[in-house]
């Protein structure tokens, strides 16, 4: 599994609007926006790259006025991790991740869940977008200001063959939501779920998470899988059907 995530992510970033390989590498960048969560790169499963190479890799983000910043399975790319602590680079978060299949997906409404009484919609307009745009951002402590720029990636990812969800909120904007991209190397990753403070406890990011994994296998995806931020968030994830899969490191270079 460990290489199949990896195999994805470099899939991913090759979709990118100006995805480019430096030596073992895949960087995905997209001059929309100068977020390093947007533009980073991964190695490319067994990649063995040279301290060259790397010193290239951080050329490339340098010569953008980017951060230089990576993700990647090290399991899949064990020679790859040293090379880049050589060069400077530390750690930014090491995040374990949870796998789903048809087998194990679990959808709240089939048993007596809080998720049962939760309506999960896919969006339709640019307000749509917007309003998951801006709720996910609440949700994740202002990490990025919303935007229509963000409310169009969100349709991109709708458009492109993945999959954006949300639960209303009473007054009609989002109460949570979250997105999962197009299925490559037969996975997709489920990210960006969030659910406003004043909605929490009703089950919005199960219902949400489940709905959005079925989708998904529809789409010809054999697993999805996500990362979670605690244990709280992890039990959620579980209960819906996603089991340990392995281990994924981010890595920044702030020189």
């Amino acid at each position: 599994m460990h290489t199949d995530v990896q195999s994805f992510a470099v899939a991913h970033l090759l979709r990118r609007p100006a995805a480019c390989r430096v030596g073992g590498f895949v960087v995905g960048f997209d001059p929309a926006t100068t977020s390093p969560y947007v533009n980073y790169a991964t190695p490319v499963p067994g990649a063995e790259p040279t301290d060259a190479d790397v010193a290239d890799l951080i050329a490339a983000f340098r010569t953008r006025g980017l951060l230089p910043r990576l993700e990647f399975a090290p399991d899949a790319a064990p020679a790859v991790e040293p090379v880049l602590r050589r060069a400077g680079f530390t750690t930014e978060a090491v995040h374990e991740y949870l796998v789903c299949t048809p087998a194990t997906l679990t959808v709240p409404g089939a048993a007596p869940e809080p998720g049962a009484r939760v309506r999960v919609q896919a969006p339709v307009t640019d307000e749509d977008y917007l309003a998951i745009d801006t709720a996910l951002s609440e949700a994740f402590g202002g990490e990025w200001d919303p935007s229509p720029e963000g409310a169009a990636r969100l349709r991109r990812t709708e458009e492109g063959g993945g999959a954006v969800r949300f639960v209303r909120a009473e007054d009609g904007s989002c109460a949570g939501g979250a997105l999962c991209s197009a299925p490559a190397e037969g996975t997709a990753e489920l990210a960006g779920v969030g659910t406003l403070p004043g909605h929490r406890g009703r089950g919005i990011a199960a219902a949400v998470t489940a709905t959005l994994a079925e989708t998904l296998f529809t789409r010809g995806a054999r697993t999805v899988w996500l990362e979670y931020s605690g244990a709280g968030s992890r039990r959620v994830y579980e209960r819906v059907g996603f089991r340990p899969g392995g281990t994924r490191v981010y890595l920044r270079h702030e020189g």
